[in-house]
């Protein structure tokens, strides 16, 4: 781990115990601290990826980790807030929709690897996680925002759009991903 994108990418991963942590905090405290990290967390994703890719710094750990590191925090954050009712009736179905995808892809993007193929990142794919983020956050917020800023109704509107691109996306993959099994 000699280069500072695997040192971004491995914080990233530091900073989930410390996000599920701050859901122990009293009171609108909580919500706060852990959008915070949260936001952290994904500051370094961004800048990971920008390191590595200016500063020629791109390795196989790097690339092993830095999904993984984000499916680590992406999951953290949907079964802290299922688990305190940040997320709660049939978004808890958005939730998993998105976990359940997230374990799919995994899984055929392995089995793929060994057999040599790559699938790449749809655009579509991007703007999930794009939505997914959005929703985290407003959802990570919750109820400690400002009266005028409806977080939950925005969190459950942008996690089910995300979880909709999800079954979507995933399929996607799924039906790519299964050309080269049936060979």
């Amino acid at each position: 781990m000699n280069n500072l994108a695997n040192i971004l990418t491995f914080s990233r991963i530091l900073m989930i115990p410390m996000m599920i942590a701050s859901f122990y905090l009293a009171g609108d405290l909580a919500n706060w601290v852990s959008f915070t990290i949260f936001t952290l967390a994904g500051i370094t994703d961004f800048f990971d990826g920008y390191v590595a890719r200016k500063f020629d710094q791109s390795s196989k750990l790097g690339a092993f980790m830095d999904p993984i590191a984000d499916k680590l925090l992406i999951a953290a954050a949907l079964m802290m807030m299922v688990a305190y009712g940040r997320i709660e009736g049939y978004s808890v179905l958005a939730a998993v929709v998105i976990l359940c995808r997230e374990f799919v892809v995994s899984g055929l993007r392995e089995f793929l690897a060994d057999l040599k193929v790559s699938i790449p990142v749809t655009y579509l794919a991007k703007w999930k996680t794009t939505i997914q983020i959005f929703a985290l956050g407003f959802l990570l917020v919750g109820d400690a925002a400002p009266d005028f800023i409806p977080a939950v109704t925005i969190g459950d509107w942008c996690l089910w759009a995300a979880a909709l691109l999800t079954l979507y996306t995933g399929y996607d993959y799924l039906k790519s991903g299964l050309k080269h099994m049936m060979n």
